[in-house]
């Protein structure tokens, strides 16, 4: 692995956490909740947001080995109390992050399709514009898994019955570690899932512009 390429990918995580947890902030913001701009979490510094292992050692572990690429950051503190709209505003906040992974990836798609720099391999231009959709598409379907913490989770408790609810809240303090065992234990059927749903949201971009 080429150094330089390493930083690159290194850069491009660093930015795509960082606008991902930036974004549940000012959604929050806007929907009534001012405790992430109190904290000095409305911010593009990389020392608010940044968690040295989901995102950083993760995400270039994940890259080294050749696997989908995802991660996270510091939650950003939200008061769902302050929300308009309650469980309905949280869900907008959650999916805030994993949208602007969708922007990116798409912006980059469509900078990278209609210059034909996307497809020029092996320069330093394409593999940037590849590392921006790959990373960022990633990071968006790793979020929307509906497993708490994690984004998906905010959605389904949206809609979810109170029963199920409670249940979900429970279930919030051992999240990550339920994750983490999926991983490990059904590493290979998780990296195939999580490439399936790259490569759809890679088709509908290219749906998109044929």
């Amino acid at each position: 692995m080429d150094v330089l390429n390493l930083l690159i990918v290194l850069i491009i995580i660093v930015g795509s956490v960082i606008l991902h947890e930036l974004s549940h902030g000012i959604v929050a913001y806007w929907l009534g909740d001012h405790t992430a701009k109190d904290a000095g979490r409305l911010s593009f510094n990389p020392i608010k947001h940044i968690d040295p292992i989901m995102s950083i050692a993760v995400p270039v572990v994940l890259y080294l080995l050749r696997a989908p690429v995802f991660g996270g950051a510091k939650p950003v503190p939200i008061d769902q109390h302050n929300l308009k709209w309650r469980e309905w505003g949280m869900a907008l906040v959650a999916l805030a992050g994993p949208f602007t992974n969708f922007l990116l990836a798409f912006i980059a798609f469509l900078i990278g399709h209609f210059t034909g720099l996307l497809y020029n391999d092996g320069t330093a231009v394409q593999f940037i514009i590849a590392s921006i959709v790959r990373i960022n598409l990633g990071f968006m379907v790793f979020n929307l898994i509906p497993i708490p913490p994690l984004d998906g989770s905010r959605v389904l408790y949206a809609i979810a019955p109170d029963g199920f609810r409670n249940f979900m809240l429970a279930m919030e303090q051992y999240g990550f570690i339920i994750v983490y065992l999926m991983i490990f234990l059904f590493g290979e059927v998780f990296s195939n899932l999580m490439i399936n749903a790259m490569n759809g949201v890679l088709g509908f971009f290219y749906w998109i512009v044929l």
